[in-house]
């Protein structure tokens, strides 16, 4: 995710281009830090290196979920990615093709936090299967109880796919996503801020954080 603290980056085109041809196939953003205009253009970088584009809703009204959804649509992006407004937002999706991951959960504040019990997000995560979602986006570590556990019930509940997406910052939280078997995680800000191998270039967090999930 080409995101700081749930925005997308104000540079987000010229990373995007440092790292285009890393061998990444997935390459995402925040619908708040960039007018649509940049957003269109940075989503079109995406889609013309052959990659698959992500906007994730993180805005916190109803409304301006509906509205990023509509970016979404003006925009042509792949896949839309969090967000609660889930009725809404499959209704300005209908049709595109769009595949659609809402956040299930009490979604707070932002940067998101996920709050709840394991049973009430269970619960929510069976309720978005049968809205007819094609997948979920869990915040696993922006949750303030056992991660694993979540994320075990989580896919256990449902047949969705399941995205970890939130605060995914250091290389075991990497390797514990993957032997779960989720289907994907997101990284953003550990990345750009050089996390994962201290004073190394982006290129380097995320050769290495790509080496983790798959090994």
């Amino acid at each position: 995710m080409l995101t700081r603290n749930d925005e997308t980056v104000p540079d987000a085109r010229s990373v995007y281009a440092s790292i285009a041809d890393l061998g990444l196939r997935h390459v995402g953003c925040k619908d708040v830090g960039l007018p649509k205009p940049e957003l269109a253009e940075l989503i079109g970088d995406i889609r013309s290196h052959g990659h698959t584009s992500y906007l994730e809703v993180v805005s916190e009204s109803d409304d301006s979920m509906e509205e990023s959804a509509r970016a979404a649509v003006e925009v042509a992006a792949d896949y839309v990615i969090g967000g609660t407004a889930v009725e809404r937002i499959q209704h300005v999706i209908a049709g595109t093709g769009m595949k659609f991951f809402p956040y299930i959960g009490s979604i707070v504040g932002h940067p998101c936090l996920l709050r709840g019990s394991i049973h009430d997000i269970v619960e929510d995560a069976k309720r978005v299967e049968q809205l007819g979602v094609d997948g979920i986006n869990l915040l696993a570590y922006r949750y303030d109880g056992d991660v694993p556990q979540l994320v075990r019930s989580v896919g256990a509940a449902t047949s969705l796919p399941l995205i970890c997406a939130g605060s995914v910052d250091s290389i075991e939280r990497i390797e514990t996503l993957r032997d779960l078997g989720v289907w994907a995680f997101t990284i953003g800000t550990a990345a750009l801020d050089g996390v994962f191998v201290p004073g190394k270039p982006l290129d380097d967090q995320l050769r290495l954080a790509l080496a983790a999930g798959s090994s």
